[in-house]
């Protein structure tokens, strides 16, 4: 059991007349993980300092006096001098204690008029906002990375996929930037939760409020926050936007899977569409032919990570009652390790996709058999008269009878009375990409106008994640 010394420095000593026991300490500690949130803790704090100050609660000496000490804790913080004692439940105990210390007596007004519900709810919309604009940074070069490629990949085509069957031609360029429009919809939901996010909870007290002569909405300008709370039960036990914020990141990290399990394939034997380079993939430690894509597959893998994090926190969000309750606690470690993991996905896919290189050649010649010309032949039927339905049919007749029976497609093609000479060009190398010309299609021409789209959308988003910084 712990020593009466311990016991009156926790937080909540007054009422007891024993100290916590070591086995509720061991769950209760949550030191280990929030000390990254240091840094806004003493920014949450020097805030409620002014406004104790405002309030008359605070002399201007003994607000001087805490903020000096503040200033102190946040520098030894950082330098890694703050020694953190065993009865620190948290940061918010540890800031608080060595405040304490280094102020004096009057450092035990620092948690005047706050309860620990408001300050941890607060310092968590200021990280969380923070954590997402260092996502959206790193969103914003795996695109480039993609921009890039495309680019250079000029009107370069390769099979597009369905059901993973070759189904039609598309531009490399095109492949690749629809990966890019769908990290463009990440960085839409990201900001979309910032911007509910940022509501300042601080002067909600433990849940109702409090009698002193608080001012909420000067500290929530003081410490950028766009709203202030408008129900203090509310503010203390939302954690809406941490599981958006999680959703946010999950729906990336399927994104990121996606691309990841395309480059696995690409870079096998059998497709051999992308050649991965030496500083981006592994080997084996048996086989020495191997090279293997380990980033793509890992990336695979945390995305199933990160699903779990976000169903484990809406799990324990479920069924609480208004209005905090220390489940809440585990909002934090889920949140933490979900950005971490995304932040080292989208760091090592930006490398490979950066370094690799693509087999320009071999895409074409998958891409030029003259099966995936079908759906073209099946259209200049349509052109010339015949249900869409009818031609169908005829062409997929045609593939049939060319598969069954060995011959060429362009045989039977040049030997149909509905096809013909007239149809023959559409088998050409090359043609069936380029035909494809509507808005947002496949095709070079329908690309020119796209690439300049996703140029505008990537830079847009670039300026909104400047004037988030």
């Amino acid at each position: 059991m712990p020593t009466g010394d311990e016991h009156a420095q926790t937080l909540w000593h007054g009422r007891f007349e024993r100290g916590p026991a070591d086995a509720l300490m061991a769950l209760s500690v949550s030191l280990a993980f929030d000390q990254r949130l240091a840094a806004d803790d003493i920014r949450g704090s020097r805030a409620h300092v002014r406004g104790l100050l405002r309030a008359g609660i605070l002399t201007a000496e003994e607000e001087r006096a805490i903020l000096k000490a503040l200033d102190q804790v946040g520098q030894e913080l950082v330098d890694s001098s703050f020694t953190f004692e065993p009865s620190d439940e948290d940061i918010h105990t540890a800031v608080e204690r060595r405040v304490t210390e280094i102020a004096g007596k009057v450092g035990a007004k620092l948690h005047t008029g706050r309860s620990r519900n408001d300050q941890i709810a607060t310092d968590l919309r200021l990280f969380t906002k923070r954590a997402i604009v260092g996502v959206v940074g790193r969103i914003l070069d795996l695109q480039q990375a993609l921009l890039d490629q495309a680019t250079a990949a000029d009107n370069t085509y390769l099979p597009g996929y369905t059901h993973l069957q070759r189904a039609q031609p598309v531009l490399l360029s095109h492949h690749l930037l629809a990966h890019g429009w769908a990290l463009s919809r990440d960085i839409d939901r990201l900001f979309d939760a910032r911007r509910r996010l940022d509501v300042s909870p601080l002067g909600a007290g433990a849940l109702a409020g409090s009698s002193l002569d608080l001012d909420p909405e000067l500290c929530a300008a003081e410490l950028g926050f766009a709203a202030t709370f408008d129900n203090s039960l509310d503010a203390v036990s939302d954690r809406d936007f941490v599981a958006e914020t999680m959703f946010a990141i999950t729906m990336l990290a399927v994104h990121l899977s996606r691309l990841g399990e395309e480059i696995i394939l690409w870079a096998t034997d059998e497709f051999g569409f992308i050649e991965l380079a030496d500083d981006f993939a592994t080997g084996s430690s048996m086989m020495p032919q191997k090279k293997n894509p380990d980033i793509g597959e890992l990336v695979r893998g945390k995305s199933g990570r990160l699903i779990g994090n976000l169903t484990g926190l809406l799990a324990t969000l479920k069924a609480l009652p208004l209005a905090y309750n220390r489940d809440l606690q585990e909002d934090k470690e889920p949140l933490f390790d979900s950005l971490d993991q995304v932040d080292l996905a989208l760091h090592a896919l930006t490398g490979l996709l950066g370094e690799s290189t693509f087999d320009y050649e071999r895409m074409k010649a998958a891409a030029d058999t003259p099966e995936v010309a079908a759906t073209d032949l099946a259209e200049f039927l349509v052109s010339r008269g015949m249900p869409f339905r009818d031609a169908h049919s005829v062409v997929g007749g045609l593939v049939r009878e060319s598969v069954r029976e060995g011959v060429p497609l362009a045989e039977l093609v040049e030997d149909h009375g509905s096809l013909g000479v007239d149809a023959l060009h559409l088998l050409e190398e090359g043609v069936a990409v380029q035909r494809r010309r509507t808005r947002g299609g496949g095709g070079p021409e329908a690309f020119g106008p796209q690439l300049e789209r996703y140029v505008a959308r990537v830079g847009a988003d670039r300026a909104r994640w400047s004037e988030a910084l």
